[in-house]
C-alpha cells in the first residue's frame, strides 16, 4: 500500500508541476468555449457596405411599402448608441424598383440574375420578385409567390427582413378589400406572450411568495458546463495514461519499477495519481465557474448541491476510463496501435454529447433515466440531470453511482490483468482477442 501511495504522489507531482499542465489548464476552456468568445468579440465586426436589392413588383402595390420600410430601417434600425457615440453596426438596405424587360418571366429573372453575378460597380446583390396575385391568390400558386434571389445563400438578413413589411402591406390591402378596419382586426388578433415562471411557494413566515421568472439560458448553460467540464477533466487527466505507460514500456522503465512493486499496485498508483490531478483541475474550474456566475449576478444558478456528486462521479470516471487507457498502453507496442484501440473508447467518452439536448429538455423522462444509468455515460449525464431544477430523486444518483462503481471495479480488474501481462511484452502489440484471454485466464 505504501508503495502504491508513493507512485500516486509521484504521478500527481509529475503532472501538476509541468508547464504543459498549466498551459492545458488555461487553453482547454479557451478551446472549448473559444467560438463563443470569438462570436462575442466579432459581433460588431460586420460588413456595413450598402446592400442594393432590386424589386420586381408584378402586383404594383407592394414595392412602395418595402422601400418606405427600408428607409425607416436605414435611419434608425442600423445604429447603436446615442449622440456622438452613435455607431453604424448594420448595412443599409437600398431597394430599387425595376420594370420587366420582357414578357417572358423566365427571361426577366435571367437578366436580373446576370446583374447579380456581374455586380458591376456594386450594382445589386439580390432581387425580389413579387407575383401578380399575392393580394388575392388564384389557382396558380406561382403567381402568388414572393421569391428572393441571391448569389449568397448563407446571407439571409435581407430575406428575413423584407418578409415583414411585404406581408404587413398584403394584410392591409386584403382587409381594405374586405371592408374591415385594420386597427380592429389587429387588436382582435393580437397575441399575448406566455410567461415562463417557476413555482409558487411559502417562505419561512408562511407567506406565499411570488413566482420568479425562469432563466432558461442559465438553466441550460450550467448543466452543459458541468458536462463539458467533466469531459475536459477526463481528457486531461486520464487520456495521457496511454502515452505514459507506453513510454515506460518501450524504454524498459517498467521492468525496473516492477522489480520493486507488484504490477497491480503500480497501475493503481498511476490511477490514483490521475484522480488527484483530475480533482485539482475540477476544483480550479468550478471555482472559476462560481466566480464568473457571481460576477454576472447569476450566483443563484451555481449548483452547489451537485458539487460533491460531481467530484464523486469525476473520480469514478477517471478511474474507469484511466484503467482502460492504462490497459491499452500496456498491451500495444507503438503509438499507432494505441490510436486504433483508443478510437472505440473515445466514442464512449463523447457519447453523452450526442444525447445531452434530449436529457436537458426532459431530465425526468424514462429515456433520460435509462441513458444516465448506462455506466460509461452515467458520470456526465447524471450530474447534468441533478443540476437541472428541480433535480431528481436521490435513488437515481445512488443507483447510478452503484452501477459506475461496479463498472469501474470491472475495468480496474480487467486492466490489472492486461497490465500484468502486457507491460513486459515487447515487439508486436496484443490484439483484442488476446487481451480478452488475459482478462479471463489471468
Amino acid at each position: 500500500m505504501r508503495r502504491m501511495i508513493v507512485v500516486a504522489v509521484r504521478e500527481y507531482q509529475a503532472a501538476v508541476k509541468t508547464k504543459a499542465f498549466i498551459i492545458s489548464l488555461v487553453l482547454m476552456p479557451v478551446m472549448m468555449g473559444g467560438s463563443i468568445v470569438v462570436q462575442v468579440l466579432m459581433r460588431d465586426k460586420v460588413d456595413i457596405k450598402d446592400k442594393r436589392i432590386a424589386v420586381l413588383d408584378y402586383s404594383g402595390q407592394l414595392s412602395d411599402a418595402a422601400t418606405a420600410a427600408a428607409q425607416a430601417r436605414n435611419e434608425e434600425g442600423i445604429f447603436e448608441g446615442e449622440g456622438a457615440a452613435r455607431k453604424q453596426v448594420k448595412p443599409r438596405f437600398l431597394l430599387q424598383d425595376v420594370e420587366p424587360t420582357s414578357d417572358d418571366p423566365a427571361q426577366v429573372r435571367l437578366a436580373l440574375s446576370e446583374r447579380v453575378r456581374k455586380n458591376e460597380s456594386n450594382d445589386i446583390m439580390a432581387f425580389v420578385v413579387i407575383g401578380p396575385d399575392v393580394i388575392k391568390p388564384g389557382d396558380d400558386p406561382s403567381r402568388a409567390a414572393i421569391d428572393y434571389h441571391s448569389n449568397s445563400p448563407t446571407y439571409d438578413d435581407i430575406q428575413n427582413w423584407i418578409a415583414a413589411p411585404l406581408n404587413e402591406r398584403i394584410q392591409q390591402l386584403r382587409l381594405q378589400a374586405a371592408n374591415l378596419d385594420a386597427k380592429v382586426v389587429t387588436e382582435a388578433t393580437r397575441r399575448i406572450p406566455v410567461g415562463n415562471l417557476g413555482l409558487v411557494s411559502r417562505d419561512k413566515a408562511g407567506n406565499i411568495t411570488k413566482a420568479e421568472q425562469t432563466n432558461k439560458i442559465a438553466n441550460v448553460i450550467v448543466p452543459l458546463g458541468l458536462m463539458m467540464l467533466m469531459f475536459m477533466v477526463v481528457m486531461i487527466g486520464a487520456s495521457p495514461l496511454v502515452q505514459s505507460v507506453l513510454e515506460e514500456k518501450t524504454l524498459r522503465i517498467a521492468e525496473v519499477l516492477l522489480g520493486s512493486i507488484p504490477p497491480f499496485q503500480l497501475m493503481m498508483g498511476k490511477l490514483l495519481g490521475m484522480v488527484g490531478v483530475s480533482l485539482t483541475i475540477a476544483t480550479v474550474y468550478l471555482a472559476g465557474m462560481f466566480y464568473a456566475l457571481w460576477q454576472a449576478d447569476y450566483g443563484q444558478f451555481f449548483p452547489a448541491h451537485v458539487v460533491w456528486w460531481f467530484a464523486f462521479f469525476q473520480a469514478l470516471a477517471v478511474l474507469m476510463y484511466g484503467a482502460i487507457f492504462i490497459a491499452i498502453g500496456a498491451a500495444v507496442s507503438d503509438q499507432k496501435e494505441a490510436q486504433n484501440l483508443m478510437t472505440p473508447v473515445m466514442l464512449l467518452v463523447v457519447a453523452p454529447m450526442f444525447v445531452w439536448i434530449n436529457v436537458v429538455r426532459e431530465p425526468s423522462a424514462s429515456l433520460s433515466l435509462a441513458l444516465s444509468l448506462f455506466p460509461p455515460a452515467t458520470p456526465m449525464l447524471m450530474v447534468m440531470r441533478q443540476a437541472i431544477p428541480p433535480g431528481i430523486p436521490i435513488w437515481q444518483p445512488l443507483l447510478g453511482a452503484a452501477l459506475v462503481i461496479l463498472a469501474t471495479l470491472l475495468c480496474v480488474f480487467a486492466a490489472g490483468r492486461i497490465f500484468r501481462v502486457g507491460i513486459l511484452m515487447q515487439g508486436k502489440g496484443a490484439k483484442v482477442g488476446e487481451m480478452m484471454r488475459w482478462v479471463f485466464r489471468g
